[in-house]
């Protein structure tokens, strides 16, 4: 687990392509290990999945990253500042842009190479699982802005339109598929695979306003997903089921978990006050203020993503309904559960307590990005 958390830790921090690439792979052994021996029935399956998927996606990011370092040049440049004064061609930028996309997509994860996660979330612990959804989605966000969006900007000019309307289909795609999800750790998976389209729209859109509200939306969904799929496990150790349509009526022996998954899925819909809820406005505001798109274009993505936000609640209170209320487990045999311990309940308030305080004081979370958005606008896009 901790091999795994350094792993991720490292292409955050990394300055320099070289490294970042090794620690983007460094975390997939930790992570195979996780899944192939303390995840469900179907863990091989998805270990397997899991190493294909992302591995194959390496290989375009270790292109993409020779590239990028011997370009024009007899000795290798990696660091990031170096590359970021280095002028591609355009037709070679294209290309460098599309490998590290694809890698990217994988990561992110960009349909249609998304169907790795809800099999991994499905499998896998639910430590793990927190782990996923919290920091390895977030790897695929980063590098599409550190790496396409600083270091190729031409390119990233030409393929916005295009991840606009990717964003915007991922939006109704997954929170439809999430609708019909009968595995409760799946269909939480979906959501985030909904839910990282607004992020895909907030790098398109090219604004400040826009790629902020990206930023904050990552932020959010790390808290929020990490928490659902805590809860999520919590409740399997003490019911032993993980199909909404077995569960039910749980609500009353254990209301502690219930108020809960409650909060958090009421963040997961963006509530307002939630940090849920300014993510995506801030991401709508940066869309309707860019000056690259004309206004039909983006009042129909607007409209088409506000019927995403709809989805939302609508598979949302439904899991809340079908593991909460009712009476199928309250009347079972074996329905004396213990509800939340005091470790349960400090993990979830550490968790909650900055969901509500970015929803509330959104400014903290931007005063520590502004500077580097509009340094990657200004150097890149408006010079």
């Amino acid at each position: 687990m901790l091999a795994m958390y350094s792993g991720q830790i490292g292409p955050f921090s990394s300055r320099d392509l070289l490294l970042f690439f090794i620690m983007w792979e460094l975390e997939l052994i930790p992570v195979y290990l996780l899944l192939s021996m303390w995840g469900g029935k179907n863990r091989l399956y998805s270990a397997t999945k899991f190493i294909l998927y992302t591995a194959g996606g390496s290989i375009f990011l270790l292109l993409g990253v020779l590239g990028m370092g011997l370009y024009g040049s007899n000795e290798p440049t990696l660091n990031f500042e170096t590359s970021a004064n280095q002028s591609y061609p355009v037709a070679l930028e294209i290309i460098f842009y599309f490998g590290f996309l694809i890698a990217y997509a994988v990561k992110l994860p960009i349909i249609p190479l998304h169907t790795w996660l809800p099999d991994t979330h499905g499998e896998a612990h639910y430590s793990t699982c927190m782990l996923l959804a919290g920091i390895l989605l977030k790897m695929g966000a980063y590098g599409l802005v550190r790496i396409n969006m600083e270091l190729l900007p031409h390119a990233h000019s030409i393929f916005s339109p295009w991840l606009m309307i990717i964003g915007t289909i991922q939006i109704i795609y997954a929170a439809s598929t999430s609708l019909g999800q009968r595995n409760l750790k799946k269909r939480i998976a979906y959501s985030s695979v909904s839910h990282m389209g607004f992020i895909i729209i907030g790098i398109g859109s090219i604004t400040d306003t826009g790629l902020n509200g990206a930023i904050l939306q990552m932020i959010s969904h790390g808290f929020i997903g990490a928490a659902l799929f805590f809860l999520a496990g919590t409740s399997y150790d003490r019911i032993r089921l993980v199909y909404l349509d077995e569960m039910g009526g749980i609500a009353i022996p254990m209301p502690k978990i219930f108020t809960m998954f409650s909060s958090f899925s009421m963040a997961s819909l963006a509530l307002p006050g939630m940090s849920g809820f300014v993510a995506e406005l801030v991401v709508f505001f940066g869309l309707i203020t860019s000056q690259k798109y004309l206004l039909m274009p983006k009042i129909l993505i607007i409209f088409v993503a506000a019927i995403g936000m709809i989805l939302t609640p609508i598979y949302s209170v439904s899991m809340l309904r079908q593991m909460f209320y009712g009476y199928k487990q309250f009347h079972s045999p074996n329905s004396h559960f213990f509800d939340s311990g005091p470790r349960e309940l400090f993990v979830s308030i550490c968790i909650f307590l900055p969901v509500i305080g970015i929803g509330i004081y959104p400014d903290f979370v931007f005063s520590l990005s502004i500077d580097k958005v509009e340094a990657i606008l200004a150097n890149y896009f408006y010079r």
